[in-house]
């Protein structure tokens, strides 16, 4: 083969391996769970508008198992279980993903600064971080819940109040590694002020990170949330969501349809943000992207060369 038409076949396999799509994509498990996530955020914020009942409606027969008439049957109310499923994703879901991007700003801010200033500060802001986090999660949430009073928004803060201290331990993690950097010095010698150092300099690069953790922690939001309402410290009946329905489910144990479907909803949608979680995670890690970029190159290098 001759000089010339090596170097294009070099160029053509390189010009291959810049344009594919990263890695993670081309996993089974990511496109399986962004497919599944996508899915499941349209119909929470889509449902309210085709559901073939109203959520309450009680007008079909009672404890009817699945079939043509009712697609998932009904609960012990008459009430349909595929429209109440349905929007119970319109309660869940939002209300995850705010609780995710509250706790997520509140301990970013919390960790960017005690990293950042080090000293007293960092004493103690994590000081209140550790007071917080020793405590099981799901025990300071229920107890949080019940002294506000059960309802879906005081379930909100108390899983705001025990999910931000894992961001803020993460960003002071990431922000101590990044604030001696060259281009960190560079900026405060050139006259930058503290707060714009942090905004311009490193929250930046501490993005696709806490992009990761706050995906994977749909899931557990979401869970969190789901079992507050299963005991009851979350939503209210009537209100369809999640973990009431399995809740409302014990007390007809024998209709197996009125937990499974709540349930096998909670499982699909964790399990998704957990795939997508991962999916990006080995996106935005430019050393795992890299590697295997740079093992694709060599091995192109080797064809072409063989060739």
């Amino acid at each position: 083969m001759s000089t010339d038409n090596r170097t294009d076949a070099l160029a053509s396999a390189g010009r291959r391996t810049r344009l594919r799509w990263p890695r993670a994509w081309r996993s089974p498990l990511g496109i399986v769970g962004a497919v599944i996530a996508i899915a499941w955020v349209i119909v929470a914020f889509t449902a309210s508008w085709w559901v073939p009942f109203e959520p309450n409606a009680q007008v079909l027969p009672r404890l009817q198992e699945p079939g043509v008439d009712t697609l998932l049957g009904t609960d012990g109310t008459g009430r349909d279980i595929f429209s109440r499923l349905m929007t119970g994703a319109t309660v869940t879901i939002p209300l995850a993903l705010m609780l995710v991007v509250a706790a997520m700003v509140i301990g970013t801010v919390v960790g960017a600064v005690a990293g950042y200033f080090g000293r007293w500060v960092d004493e103690t802001l994590m000081r209140i971080t550790d007071l917080v986090m020793a405590f099981p999660t799901v025990i300071l949430a229920m107890v949080i819940a019940a002294s506000l009073g059960p309802s879906l928004f005081n379930a909100v803060i108390a899983a705001i109040v025990v999910s931000w201290p894992q961001y803020a331990r993460v960003t002071r993690s990431l922000v101590l590694g990044l604030r001696g950097q060259n281009y960190v010095i560079a900026g405060r010698l050139l006259g930058r002020s503290p707060l714009t150092s942090l905004t311009v300099d490193i929250l930046p690069n501490i993005v696709g990170p806490m992009l990761v953790l706050a995906t994977l922690d749909i899931g557990a939001a979401i869970l969190l949330l789901s079992g507050l309402s299963f005991l009851g410290l979350g939503a209210q009946p009537p209100t369809a969501e999640w973990g009431s329905m399995i809740s409302w489910a014990i007390q007809n144990f024998d209709a197996w349809w009125l937990g499974v479907f709540p349930g096998l909803a909670i499982l699909t949608v964790v399990a998704a943000f957990n795939f997508l979680g991962d999916a990006l995670r080995d996106i935005l890690d430019p050393t795992g992207e890299v590697a295997h970029e740079n093992q694709a190159d060599r091995a192109a290098s080797a064809t072409g060369a063989a060739a």
